[in-house]
């Protein structure tokens, strides 16, 4: 889990992973190879004790430029619908393997972010993104559906039903303040703070009662199915669990003693 990938880079350090695409030349377009190694990297991650916070962050001035247009595009020209399938199921599973991996993620977002790239960030737990950063879900201009990796049902949840059907329709850029100002970006930066931004929200998340951030990405994840009884008892039962944690624990110690709680995510 921990050892150099092949197709993406790979960086931990005091338990906060950052993965990046690696090919900068070519604004980090995703292939084949790299959707199914950040697949089986982010499907291991739930088991994987060491990393806490997961940045996807950029490289080279660009977040990623989507699906490589000579390396997936031109190839998904010539496949049949059986393998087209494959191919599609295949990016949902990226996705849902991102939702699903139990650590928080952070998409850290310079430059182009469009096609596959914007649905990562998307998909990512919290967003940060440079003035420069230009998100567009490009699909119908390449002759797609806007319903791609989840976009129709993830979007509007968070920018809204309008504003993700201009999005989608249209295929336009968002800019990073439009982003900002519909609730996709949680923060704009200048490209000179992004790093340390981006490094600073996932030290504070790191230093968190780490069990329980896992427990409110699933039940992000879960609710979006249930109603609000559902989701009432689901939250009772998972507060529960938490209230059985050292954590727990150890926030009141340090609060009944007038310190600062430290969480060892046990």
């Amino acid at each position: 889990m921990t050892e150099t990938p092949k197709h993406f880079l790979l960086q931990l350090k005091n338990r906060v992973a950052t993965v990046s695409l690696d090919r900068p030349d070519r604004k980090n377009p995703l292939t084949f190879e790299s959707y199914a190694a950040l697949r089986e990297w982010f499907l291991n991650l739930s088991y994987l004790d060491d990393v806490d916070v997961v940045i996807f962050g950029s490289n080279g001035g660009n977040f990623s430029s989507g699906g490589d247009v000579y390396d997936i595009i031109g190839p998904l020209t010539r496949m049949n619908m059986k393998e087209l399938l494959a191919f599609t199921r295949m990016t949902g599973d990226l996705v849902k393997a991102i939702l699903h991996c139990r650590k928080p993620v952070i998409a850290s977002v310079d430059g182009v972010c469009v096609g596959a790239g914007a649905i990562i960030a998307m998909c990512s737990d919290l967003r940060i993104a440079t003035h420069e950063a230009k998100t567009a879900f490009l699909f119908t201009r390449v002759g797609l559906a806007g319903c791609d990796m989840g976009a129709c049902a993830i979007l509007p949840r968070i920018i809204g039903q309008g504003r993700a059907s201009e999005l989608l329709y249209s295929g336009r850029s968002m800019s990073a303040q439009e982003g900002f100002d519909w609730g996709f970006f949680n923060q704009i930066v200048s490209v000179e703070e992004l790093e340390k931004a981006t490094q600073e929200m996932a030290k504070r998340i790191a230093a968190g009662p780490n069990f329980a951030h896992m427990m409110t990405k699933t039940m992000l994840a879960q609710e979006w199915s249930m109603s609000i009884e559902q989701a009432i008892e689901a939250e009772a039962q998972a507060q529960a669990i938490c209230m059985q944690t050292e954590d727990f624990k150890r926030a009141y110690s340090a609060f009944v003693a007038r310190k600062k709680p430290i969480f060892e995510g046990d």
